[in-house]
């Protein structure tokens, strides 16, 4: 053979070899950008869903039914005692929280008291995060039926009861709802075909998922929280534990010189057309301490 047909022969096979390279470059870069590509997507479809779950979390919820008598801004609070008092009581609780179960009933037979001689208004807000750390549906069904039992006019004597019932945290044995409609038995006039229905079909599910989102807001992460007149009290009330005599004389403390509200509970009256400042003034500043359910 020729030098110059091998030279050529070796020109070609050399062309074959550049275009066999340049041909594997370029599926190289289009896997790249393919990659590249469906990473993009990726990113930006997680970036539209928090987008989305954050404008969720920051939309307000509207609770589509409150219980009669609810008070506040959108009705998320569950009055009790007279409204004139000259002292407020605010409580966050869960229902499945073990720390609220402990302060109700160590503390409940004293805040009845002290609502019935006219000295302290109660604000309840009934939160039911424990379901959403711990899994579950007892805070939840727990804080409708606490609902229920405001909307038929029982909401304090039905509330003693489910704390002083509690079941443990880690049981969580009002997901069964029966549990619940059972323990409607020991208040007189609360068992009724209502109030099996209102608990059963979880009728104020809407306004309890909007008290817990109020409660996420609120700058609270614990419960119980209680405020005396906006002031966290629970554990302590500045250097003083609190215990049932001490909240006695902080409530007179604060009534001083002043008249005595009317008594009798305020649970079932009408829902008034005031903001949530101003019929719950104990808006927090700062998170209180309090014990975490």
């Amino acid at each position: 053979m020729s030098e110059k047909n091998r030279e050529g022969k070796r020109t070609a096979r050399e062309r074959m070899r550049e275009d066999r390279a340049a041909q594997e470059a370029r599926e190289s870069r289009k896997k790249k950008m393919i990659v590249l590509g469906s990473v993009v997507a990726v990113l930006a479809v997680a970036a539209g869903v928090g987008v989305f779950v954050q404008n969720q979390r920051s939309k307000p919820d509207t609770p589509t039914a409150s219980p009669a008598g609810a008070i506040g801004n959108k009705n998320l609070v569950i009055p009790d005692g007279p409204a004139n008092a000259p002292s407020t009581l605010t409580v966050y609780e869960d229902p499945r929280c073990p720390a609220c179960g402990q302060f109700e009933r160590q503390f409940a037979p004293t805040v009845d008291q002290l609502q019935d001689q006219g000295k302290i208004y109660g604000n309840y807000h009934i939160v039911s995060f424990i379901d959403r750390h711990d899994g579950g549906k007892g805070s939840k069904n727990g804080a409708n039926a606490l609902a229920c039992a405001q909307d038929a006019g029982y909401f304090r004597a039905y509330h003693d009861v489910l704390y002083r019932n509690q079941p443990d945290e880690t049981v969580d044995s009002w997901k069964d709802k029966s549990q619940l409609i059972t323990l409607a038995k020991q208040v007189p006039g609360l068992d009724s075909p209502t109030f099996e229905s209102c608990v059963n079909s979880n009728k104020f599910g809407s306004w309890v998922s909007a008290v817990e989102q109020d409660f996420d807001k609120s700058g609270y992460t614990s419960t119980p929280t209680i405020l005396l007149n906006g002031k966290p009290i629970y554990p302590k009330n500045g250097n003083d534990e609190i215990t049932p005599d001490n909240l006695v004389k902080w409530v007179n403390e604060a009534n001083a010189g002043k008249t005595l509200g009317t008594t009798g509970s305020a649970s079932a009256s009408p829902a008034p057309t005031s903001t949530a400042a101003e019929t719950d003034p104990n808006q927090p500043a700062q998170p209180a301490p309090g014990a975490t359910g």
